[in-house]
């Protein structure tokens, strides 16, 4: 006979995680590519061995939040700190079916703001070392509008 699980997607987003000692372990290199036009790069753009120019390498734990690294971006990119700039995260993972990658939208944030997605983390969003991070910077003035069901907008 066989199981199935009836653990929803909600259950498992109400789990808690388990608390990173960052004393003790040690970080990961997190590759993250940027765009400012509003839009995540293509999975297509990961394939064969090719990724973006716009790399960021940063070292971090799984329990990094997506204000967090909101925070570490935007001591690279100093134009991104303006108040109501837009960030949407996504992640970049390999898909062996169609041998290339699949581009996963995780949530958003927005610089000067608070918002529910400021506290997620990659670990609740089963990111996996050796993923990629894309993150969407859109400046204010051109900051898609607010999504109420999400908190706040999406560029997609």
């Amino acid at each position: 006979m066989a199981l199935e699980s009836r653990i929803t997607q909600e259950e498992i987003r109400k789990i808690p995680e388990k608390p990173i000692d960052r004393e003790k372990t040690c970080p990961l290199l997190l590759r993250v590519f940027t765009t400012n036009g509003g839009r995540h790069h293509r999975g297509d753009e990961f394939a064969r061995g090719q990724v973006p120019s716009s790399e960021l390498q940063i070292y971090t734990w799984m329990d990094a939040s997506l204000k967090e690294l909101t925070s570490l971006v935007k001591e690279v990119y100093p134009e991104a700190r303006k108040k109501g700039t837009h960030f949407g995260f996504a992640i970049v993972y390999p898909e062996p079916k169609r041998n290339g990658y699949r581009v996963k939208d995780i949530g958003n944030a927005v610089s000067g703001r608070k918002g529910e997605n400021d506290s997620m983390t990659l670990q609740s969003q089963r990111f996996q070392i050796g993923d990629y991070l894309d993150i969407a910077i859109t400046p204010p003035n051109r900051a898609p509008p607010l999504n109420p069901r999400m908190g706040m907008g999406r560029p997609f």
